[in-house]
């Protein structure tokens, strides 16, 4: 099998890895009433990290054998495989729209990365790398901020898995500084380097499992998919000196691309707050879901003769209002 070959089975199956721990993430989150960023009583979510681990370690074997040019837009499937694969094992099912966004926020990416990237490159200096941890530290703790002012959350999902998206592309530049400049025989030398990829994974990956929270799959999964390799490909030309292929047209080109992949992302957001907020703010009470002698809630304006309604709190600490409707008994009726 030739390294070309190699370096494709690697980055595909890198893709239906991170697809599978998309998945899982989404779920969790979706069931889970504990901590959104966090879960780690959640055997699944353990899962997760396992699956998005086993992905970037092929990701990284893929860019052994073969080129960024090619091995990056193959990342790009991801968003592809997650949502059949999430209507064939979780029956989480996207419509004409989400399925859409998908694919363009996919080729646009593709076709975008394809376009990227040169031979001429150089190591980052020490300066560059402080410069470049700070702005990124700096841009997803404002981001983290505005998430939180944000009330749709839709919106607020989309700007986590942009945070998120964002340390995941800034963590694989050093993850390739490293591998470029680590011998053996100073293996701890780049502990620095080491030491921020460590602090900009575990970010991403927190931020990734938040932005799932009532958001769905397809709109968080696209914003990170598309971001992370789009920073990435933002640091290599600004600082490692890589450019767009074929001059002029190539630059065109890429910027058409950007805007399919931008376009795609605009419609799983626009798709996504369409939808109704998947919030705890209302709930449903079973006694009220329907009127004696199977009438409508409209019919049954009022409580019948001879029965009282009593509204009241519930007992105990709750982050919404809810109500409980108590049927009181009364003088002749058992």
């Amino acid at each position: 099998m030739s390294p070309l070959v190699l370096s494709v089975l690697l980055a595909l199956v890198s893709a239906v890895a991170y697809a599978a721990a998309a998945i899982v993430q989404e779920r969790v989150a979706a069931a889970a009433d504990g901590p959104r960023y966090a879960p780690l009583r959640r055997p699944a979510w353990w899962g997760a990290v396992l699956l998005n681990g086993v992905g970037a370690a092929l990701h990284v074997a893929a860019l052994a054998y073969g080129p960024l040019s090619l091995v990056q837009p193959l990342g790009a499937l991801t968003i592809v495989f997650a949502l059949p694969m999430a209507a064939l094992f979780v029956g989480r099912r996207v419509g004409r729209t989400a399925w859409r966004g998908a694919l363009m926020a996919t080729v646009g990416l593709a076709g975008l990365l394809s376009l990227t990237g040169g031979p001429g490159t150089h190591p980052l200096s020490d300066a560059d790398r402080h410069l470049l941890a700070a702005l990124t530290f700096g841009a997803v703790a404002l981001l983290f901020v505005l998430a939180h002012l944000v009330g749709r959350s839709a919106l607020r999902s989309v700007i986590l898995a942009t945070a998120a998206g964002g340390a995941f592309g800034i963590a694989s530049v050093f993850t390739k500084t490293v591998a470029e400049e680590w011998t053996a025989d100073a293996p701890l030398a780049e502990w620095t380097s080491l030491l921020v990829l460590s602090a900009l994974a575990i970010t991403g990956l927190l931020l990734s499992q938040a932005s799932y929270r009532g958001a769905g799959l397809a709109a968080p999964l696209a914003t990170l998919t598309v971001v992370n390799p789009v920073i990435a490909a933002a640091v290599g030309l600004t600082l490692f000196g890589e450019s767009f292929r074929y001059g002029a047209a190539g630059t065109v080109a890429a910027l058409i691309c950007g805007a399919v992949a931008a376009g795609g992302l605009v419609q799983l957001t626009l798709d996504r707050l369409g939808r109704p907020e998947d919030s705890p703010a209302v709930s449903s009470v079973s006694s009220v879901s329907s009127a004696p002698g199977g009438r409508s809630d409209a019919d049954a304006a009022g409580p019948e003769v001879g029965q009282g309604v009593d509204v009241g709190p519930v007992p105990g600490t709750r982050a919404h209002l809810e109500v409980q409707m108590r049927s009181r008994s009364v003088a002749g009726r058992s």
